[in-house]
């Protein structure tokens, strides 16, 4: 597997432009939302595709009313994005985070006639009863942003919500929605939370660790089918991280459009 690997991993961003250029919506799909290197990749790519590739919303998942401030800072520069952000939902909370804000407000400041908008679709009355309601609230709430402001869109969440399955995720929605772009977010080993178990070898993630470079792209066209399309799991960590339960079952293929992987995670800068 390795010398495959080898051969079509890249260590930019030339593949991801490639597949955006025809996409409406590309979702950065996190396996951990309190791992420094992954959040700092999504950052990465976040503006990559507003400077490169004319993306010109950026929905950062699990909190509209910060959203709603976030959005008014980016425009005008009104109100404190670290105080916003220090009372969102607790992954929120990271300098890394922070800094993608900022940065979108510097770009902004560059550009007052091409902006960037930060994704705020009005919350649904109630609190969804399943984890198929919240899929479709998440799901809806993007496609309300972009009946009434098209614009490209990066979406940043948890790979739980934005690959497309079996079940009906917010990604897989959206799939059928728009012209939707399935990246993956994922990491081999280290202690974003605690200490994590050495996964078994039917994991994702164990085979992309056979590669020699500790960061890359992947673009799954160029995977082999017989491995792509192979029964597999892939890690989710959260807050409360189980590995015998957090993980999804699928295909590469069938969660992913692309893949961005690191070898290695180290905590998040998280608010003290």
């Amino acid at each position: 597997m390795t010398p495959w690997l080898d051969a079509v991993t890249q260590d930019g961003l030339a593949a991801l432009g490639a597949r955006a250029a025809d996409a409406d919506v590309v979702a950065l799909g996190v396996s951990c939302r309190s791992a420094h290197e992954l959040s700092t990749m999504a950052d990465e790519m976040v503006r990559y595709l507003v400077r490169e590739h004319g993306y010109r919303a950026v929905l950062f998942e699990g909190d509209d009313a910060a959203s709603v401030l976030l959005d008014e800072y980016v425009r005008t520069g009104d109100g404190d994005p670290r105080r916003v952000l220090a009372g969102a939902r607790s992954f929120l909370r990271a300098e890394e985070v922070l800094g993608t804000v900022r940065w979108l407000r510097s770009y902004n400041e560059a550009h007052p006639g091409d902006p960037v908008r930060v994704v705020h679709p009005r919350e649904e009355p109630g609190v969804p009863a399943d984890q198929e309601a919240i899929e479709r609230v998440l799901a809806d709430g993007v496609t309300r942003w972009r009946d009434r402001d098209p614009a490209k869109l990066v979406y940043w969440g948890g790979m739980a919500h934005t690959a497309p399955g079996d079940v009906p995720t917010a990604g897989r929605l959206l799939r059928e929605r728009c012209s939707y772009l399935s990246v993956g977010l994922t990491f081999h080993h280290g202690e974003p939370l605690d200490w994590l178990p050495v996964l078994p070898g039917d994991f994702l993630e164990a085979t992309l660790d056979q590669a020699k470079a500790d960061t890359f792209l992947l673009d799954l066209r160029d995977a082999p089918a017989a491995w792509a399309d192979a029964p597999a799991r892939t890690r989710l960590v959260g807050p409360r991280y189980d590995p015998a339960h957090d993980y999804l079952e699928g295909t590469p293929a069938g969660w992913f459009d692309l893949v961005r992987h690191t070898r290695e995670v180290t905590p998040a800068r998280l608010f003290a």
